[in-house]
């Protein structure tokens, strides 16, 4: 089968020229197949992987249709309105716009969170050709006057699916129902739950499915792999991971935001250039990020899901998952931000015991099993400064003192404390001694050892007595074992046993062991009586 070039797909002169100066020459088959049906004025519901070019896809007739129009953007009122869930995603469609877009006339403006309203809002009543927004911001300026939706006449759709997770179909919904019935609709999504499903059926007009691998595929030019560890041990397998120089540029996925900035700042102390990415910092600290990343200056990103769908930058040659995603569809768009326009990547997993369904939902959503590595042994991993002992610690605050040592502290030059420091400890501990020869401290003394004497006859009585012996004869009385006696579950670690060794199940894939190796004793919980009544709590 012969390559189709753009100029085969019906694409103006203008368009042609940016896209050579844009180095682009053969189109992605999502773009092949969707460029023609929207310039015939179709609406078009696209599925397909991330990274595929889709942003081109609906960006290229978007721009002829509105040079070849050759109106006047209005005060408020865009022409074309394009959706994103993210302002990452915003930002990147955004520059799309304006590479392909040289030398045709048209206003581009943006409305995005996490920046003021004022230049915003400026723009806006400046007037715009196509407005790429974010559905809260757009939202807020929708009620307060500064946009009007009536003037769209192509309205796009990115990432539907990602807008669902983050919650945003009502806002979506709503954005729709202002723009003009008079419209030409574009959705695209990477899956299509039944939500996202209803919504395509609302917003779209008999449109033509275009789906260019199954839901859920991920990219054949990635390569997949999986390292069984402790969670204890993910930041030395990662500091082991990123000695190697052929992690050029490696982006690293947490799911929480603290998560992302602890490993960010375990990476900048070992030496490791590192950014920090996710829905705490302020836009502009973001884009900073991004900037210091895709230029180099930081040769590891690490990112929350919340980005996983803005980050466009080439070169990514490792996306590393130092936890895998509560959810199996942000598994796809995460390694998909490497072996992006046609190169090749690599996906590397760490999956620690409590991940376990994580990792087999993932390989149930790609339908492939990741390949396992071994983690390398102990003396190979980056090992963590050691810590001082407590007597270390004491000795070294007294000789910051001035003291020296604890037993050779010298008080005067060259020798042990004389005089009047011996004076005054010598009155400190003979203190006491005269303050209890007093009635009044002598009372006080009885009173509290008679106290404490009948306190311990208490505690005495509810470890011993009928008390007691109800509860060894009762069926929880395995309870009272020594831990040592007790039956250790596969993989706990015992009271002396080091930190970072590893437990059976990380020698290997323990995908397939059986549930029945993890011991009786976890098949169910044991439940204890509390003495005050109330509920019962689990052992």
């Amino acid at each position: 089968m012969s390559e189709v070039s753009f100029a085969d797909l019906g694409l103006a002169e203008p368009l042609l020229r940016a896209l050579d100066a844009a180095k682009y020459s053969v189109p992605t088959p999502i773009q092949a197949r969707t460029i023609p049906l929207l310039l015939q004025g179709r609406d078009v519901l696209g599925i397909a992987q991330t990274g595929t070019g889709k942003t081109a896809a609906f960006a290229l007739p978007v721009l002829q249709h509105l040079a070849a129009a050759k109106e006047r953007a209005q005060p408020k009122s865009p022409r074309a309105l394009v959706l994103a869930p993210t302002r990452e995603l915003a930002v990147q469609i955004g520059r799309s716009f304006d590479t392909y877009g040289r030398g045709l006339g048209l206003r581009l403006g943006m409305v995005i969170g996490g920046l003021g309203f004022g230049r915003q809002i400026e723009t806006l009543n400046r007037g715009v050709d196509i407005l790429v927004a974010t559905p809260g911001r757009l939202l807020d300026l929708m009620n307060q006057g500064h946009a009007k939706l009536g003037n769209v006449s192509f309205f796009v759709l990115d990432e539907a699916d990602r807008m669902f997770d983050m919650g945003f179909i009502k806002d979506v919904r709503r954005i729709a129902s202002s723009v003009s019935k008079q419209r030409q609709t574009l959705m695209f999504s990477a899956t299509m739950p039944p939500d996202v499903a209803k919504l395509a059926a609302d917003v779209l007009n008999n449109p033509e499915r275009v789906e260019i691998a199954p839901q859920g595929r991920t990219v054949e030019r990635i390569d997949q792999s999986v390292y069984f560890v402790n969670a204890s041990s993910k930041r030395a397998l990662l500091s082991h991971l990123l000695a190697d120089s052929a992690l050029e540029r490696v982006i690293v996925f947490t799911r929480t935001k603290r998560g992302a900035n602890r490993v960010a700042e375990a990476l900048e102390k070992t030496g490791v250039p590192s950014e920090a990415i996710h829905g705490n910092k302020s836009q502009n600290a973001r884009q900073r990020a991004l900037d210091a990343f895709s230029r180099g200056r930081a040769r590891v990103l690490v990112a929350t899901d919340l980005a996983a769908r803005g980050i466009d930058v080439q070169g990514v040659t490792h996306v590393i998952n130092y936890e895998l995603p509560a959810e199996a569809e942000s598994y796809v768009h995460r390694i998909g931000r490497t072996a992006r326009a046609g190169a090749s990547g690599i996906a590397l997993s760490f999956c620690d015991g409590s991940e376990r369904g994580q990792l087999k939902s993932i390989e149930r959503l790609t339908n492939q099993r990741l390949a396992v590595l071994q983690v390398p042994a102990n003396e190979d991993m980056p090992q963590p400064v050691a810590t001082q002992q407590p007597a270390e610690r004491e000795e070294h605050r007294e000789e910051r003192r001035g003291h020296g040592p604890r037993g050779q502290r010298e008080g005067h030059r060259g020798g042990p404390h004389r005089g009047r420091p011996q004076r005054d400890h010598q009155r400190r501990n003979e203190a006491p001694q005269h303050r209890a020869e007093h009635p009044r401290f002598e009372r006080a003394h009885a009173e509290q050892a008679r106290a404490e004497q009948a306190q311990g006859e208490r505690r005495e009585h509810r470890r011993g007595g009928h008390h007691h012996e109800h509860r060894r004869a009762g069926p929880h009385h395995n309870q009272h074992q020594r831990r040592d006696d007790r039956p250790h579950h596969q993989g706990e670690r015992s009271h002396g046993e080091r930190r970072h060794t590893d437990p059976q199940w990380a020698q290997g894939d323990y995908r397939d062991q059986p549930r029945e190796d993890r011991g009786e004793h976890a098949a169910r919980p044991q439940w204890r009586k509390r003495r005050f009544g109330g509920r019962g709590r689990a052992a």
